[in-house]
């Protein structure tokens, strides 16, 4: 096995984390999931994996690897935030740590995780960076109130609830780059995953991920995915609540480049 290796000797990242996050989505595998890149070795500034080669996808293969992450989902997780089982702590990106929640501060129903663990987290950083003024922060705070009431609240995709899971088993920082086409013909799913935030939310937020900055042939990787989880009804309608966590920590970490699309996706829903 051809090897590739990830440094951060800054502390800038959560390598060990990330290594406690492609186990516990590797543990699907046996039941379809997708495949997870394998951990070799893990410090806390080294990680150590199996290195994936790529090809181009077919849209057969992306609607494989949408049936594939919907049984990866359907692994579920034991609360909202829930970090890998095994690993305590958050994932590290620069000063930003997302997005898991211990297990005696965490939220029970998905309206109220997502509004204080992955929105008004973000909004405090920015206003206090003077990224938001009172008029911005207003309007997440709206957002942050509609959530918390449950009004975007929905049921999980088919298999998740049907495996008695309230919450799914998530990849967490799902775009197209950390979606591999794997080039390996003994990948039945022919997708692989890297590089998680892997921890306990709605299914919808890794189908939104996905996309937020686009993903080839994604229109057959959806269809494929609501062919073995159907997906709740209105889901498209939601596809961009579930982006504004992203984009919020995008703000975070890039600047203000992203607040424009940011405001657009809340004000949607308020």
């Amino acid at each position: 096995m051809q090897t590739f290796t990830k440094r951060d000797l800054g502390g800038r990242a959560s390598l060990e984390g990330e290594a406690a996050g492609l186990r516990w989505l590797a543990e699907a595998e046996c039941d379809g999931g997708l495949h997870a890149a394998t951990v070799i070795s893990v410090t806390g500034s080294e990680l150590v994996e199996e290195r994936i080669f790529t090809c181009a996808p077919t849209r057969d293969v992306a609607r494989r690897a949408g049936a594939a992450l919907a049984r990866t989902h359907a692994a579920g997780a034991a609360w909202w935030g829930c970090p890998p089982l095994g690993w305590e702590g958050s994932y590290r990106i620069d000063h930003s740590l997302t997005p898991t929640v211990a297990k005696a501060d965490a939220s029970s129903t998905w309206g109220a995780f997502y509004a204080e663990h992955r929105v008004m987290c973000y909004v405090r950083v920015l206003r206090d960076e003077g990224s938001l003024g009172p008029t911005e922060v207003s309007l997440f705070e709206r957002l942050a109130s509609r959530l918390e009431a449950g009004i975007f609240d929905a049921p999980q995709p088919g298999l998740v609830a049907g495996n008695g899971h309230q919450v799914a088993r998530l990849h967490g920082d799902l775009w197209a780059g950390n979606l591999l086409w794997d080039a390996n013909p003994a990948n039945p799913t022919g997708a692989a995953i890297i590089d998680p935030m892997a921890h306990g939310g709605h299914a919808e937020t890794d189908l939104a991920m996905l996309q937020l900055f686009g993903c080839q042939h994604l229109d057959c990787l959806l269809a494929g995915y609501d062919e073995v989880s159907p997906l709740a009804d209105g889901w498209q309608e939601r596809v961009q609540l579930h982006q504004v966590a992203p984009l919020l920590l995008h703000c975070v970490l890039f600047g203000d480049s992203y607040l424009p699309a940011t405001l657009r996706a809340a004000r949607r829903y308020v």
